[in-house]
């Protein structure tokens, strides 16, 4: 049976149109969930709520949503309004993203444990203003790598996210994708802690780093992967596929299919 619970999409790169006839492929081939992420074009809660207006059976998942975009209680509406209106499939991920999240908006970065504990125990306080939720609580998973962040998911969500994780050769699409990250002190402080040194992670990755963070090979390569978080821990696989065609922007739909649990 496939690990797979759902599949990474980015939204930003594709049409309007596009979106949905991606989403509807993924709906068909049994995909449970779809994940979008909180990056700078389309905003996330409408272009779930899009999805979900243009699809019957697949949940929508937010994968981050910045928790520096919105304030909690505005949040905490957007996350029951969709699942209100579409039969409970949205789940709310959230993070803190990083310092430019919060720059780029003008507003102070905050330590990002008492910000993410604050922002979710906020979210989940009862409010004149949800009287209309009749729905059951949204779940509520936040993006979480170091121990202090896990014990914040585990105090007051319903799961954590982690990626670009280790369980205890990639092509040019795994620098690619893994590139934006390259920068990120947060990621940086992790990777450090797993082994890694600065120049890993300079001149665009080292294949050392590149190969334990993407799966790359034949499908049972990446099932023993995958399968690898699973016995490590894991409750569930997003599939972040990359294509290795780097001018294309849709998914390596062989591969999608391949780790489908079928409709």
């Amino acid at each position: 049976m496939s690990p797979v619970s759902g599949v990474m999409t980015i939204p930003d790169s594709m049409s309007s149109e596009g979106i949905v006839a991606h989403v509807r492929r993924l709906e068909a081939l049994g995909h449970r969930s779809v994940w979008i992420p909180d990056m700078f074009g389309r905003e996330i809660y409408i272009t779930a709520g899009y999805i979900l207006a243009n699809t019957e059976t697949i949940t929508v998942a937010s994968a981050v949503a910045h928790v520096y975009g919105r304030d909690p209680i505005a949040s905490a509406q957007a996350g029951r309004t969709l699942s209100d209106l579409y039969g409970g499939r949205f789940i709310q991920g959230l993070g803190v993203s990083h310092p430019i999240a919060s720059e780029m908006r003008h507003v102070p970065w905050e330590n990002p444990v008492t910000k993410t504990r604050d922002y979710v125990t906020a979210m989940r306080q009862p409010t004149p203003l949800f009287s209309f939720d009749k729905t059951a609580p949204v779940p509520i998973y936040i993006a979480a790598h170091g121990p202090k962040m896990l014990g914040v998911a585990a105090e007051g969500a319903d799961g954590a996210n982690s990626y670009m994780q280790t369980t205890e050769h990639t092509t040019a699409a795994g620098h690619r994708a893994v590139s934006i990250y390259l920068p990120l002190p947060a990621y940086q402080r992790q990777w450090a802690a797993q082994g890694f040194t600065e120049a890993d992670w300079s001149n665009g990755g080292s294949d050392r780093l590149i190969d334990t963070y993407i799966a790359w090979g034949d499908i049972d390569t990446v099932f023993e992967r995958m399968n690898a978080h699973i016995a490590a821990g894991a409750s569930a696989i997003v599939l972040a596929a990359l294509n290795p065609d780097l001018s294309a922007h849709d998914s390596p739909w062989d591969l999608v299919e391949a780790v489908a649990p079928g409709p």
